[in-house]
């Protein structure tokens, strides 16, 4: 008993005219089969955490485009010669695709960044301070190696231009010059730079710490390669080289931690009675959540000129619960005075009448 052997069809099989067409939707099926298997892979690993989720739905446009035209590069040079393609065909295609990669690469990185920052999240031992060093570190080197990338991909575009390569040669000719006019073109850009990785990895300054900067109490909101954005208290953004982190002493309030203690000074006279404000300020922290439980003093600091000066030190965990501590304490201490005890208030001052009676 005979078996005819049947031949599979091949790419080789189809007309000439139509083999690359055939080859283009060849790869654009398998761009799009494999980025509907990798959404669904990603999805049921990630399902809990929204946040990677939507970095992974980022990177499906870049995949598809990456895959498509990987596919179509390879199986349309490989299936019509080289001399055949039109240059602007092949630059086009091929140009697309490294900006594809290099789009890819860029999603991905936010995706590691991102996976990075929640799992360490999750972990219970990692304090805050801890938290905004790892933060800044990783926000910093993504921000590097997309920069990197960036440049890498435009190189590479370009040198597929046969004219670009040749002009090449005689640049790498004279590197030296070249190397010395863009280290002054750009010197202050580039110590910008150095400053910011400096900044990274010496900790001087994490994002969501509280500085001082310029007179002005602030929280750093971000860290880029060139700047620091600085949040002010009433809501401003001061923008910072980052040699000024390097050069300008400042004040880091959380350095080392993002605790902090604070003090409330009250004006008050003799009769002011001590004891039951020391009582009343450790009911009022121990009735709070703003408060960590660290601090808790209440002395008299002076008595010069009539007047108590009360001075009252707390602590919390971060500086805004400070601030809304200091303010919580301060009201209710100032109106339990004012109901129970007047007579401890400082009585103002006679200031001269608006509307003086008329001369005579």
């Amino acid at each position: 008993m005979h078996f005819t052997q049947i031949d599979a069809p091949s790419l080789q099989d189809v007309p000439a005219d139509v083999r690359p067409w055939v080859a283009i939707l060849i790869a654009l099926v398998l761009a799009t089969v494999l980025t509907l298997i990798l959404r669904q892979v990603f999805n049921r690993v990630f399902r809990d955490d929204e946040l990677i989720r939507k970095e992974v739905s980022r990177a499906r446009i870049p995949f598809f485009l990456t895959v498509a035209l990987a596919g179509a590069a390879v199986t349309t040079t490989t299936l019509i010669g080289p001399s055949e393609v039109p240059f602007a065909v092949t630059f086009l295609l091929w140009g697309a695709l490294i900006a594809s990669i290099a789009w890819l690469l860029v999603v991905l990185l936010s995706l590691t960044e991102a996976t990075l920052l929640a799992k360490y999240k999750k972990d219970a031992a990692n304090s805050g301070s801890r938290l905004s060093r790892m933060k800044t570190q990783v926000t910093l080197i993504r921000r590097l190696v997309t920069a990197l990338i960036l440049l890498i991909g435009v190189a590479a575009i370009l040198l597929l231009i046969p004219q670009v390569r040749a002009v090449g040669a005689g640049l790498l000719a004279s590197a030296g010059l070249a190397s010395v006019i863009a280290g002054l073109a750009v010197q202050g850009t580039l110590s910008n730079v150095f400053a910011g990785l400096q900044i990274a990895f010496t900790e001087a300054v994490r994002v969501d710490d509280t500085v001082v900067v310029e007179a002005q109490q602030g929280v750093i909101e971000d860290i880029t390669l060139t700047y620091v954005v600085v949040r002010t208290a009433d809501g401003r953004r001061l923008i910072l080289p980052s040699t000024y982190f390097t050069t300008t002493p400042f004040e880091n309030w959380s350095r080392g931690s993002a605790e902090l203690n604070g003090n409330i000074v009250l004006d008050l006279n003799w009769s002011a009675p001590v004891d039951e404000i020391r009582r009343r300020v450790t009911q009022l922290l121990e009735s709070t959540d703003l408060w960590d439980g660290r601090s808790n003093s209440v002395n008299v600091t002076d008595a010069i000129g009539g007047m108590l000066k009360l001075t009252i030190i707390v602590s919390a965990r971060n500086s805004g619960d400070l601030w809304e501590l200091k303010n919580f304490i301060r009201e209710r201490v100032t109106k339990d005075l004012q109901q129970k005890f007047p007579e401890a208030l400082p009585h103002p001052p006679a200031y001269p009448s608006a509307n003086p009676p008329a001369a005579k």
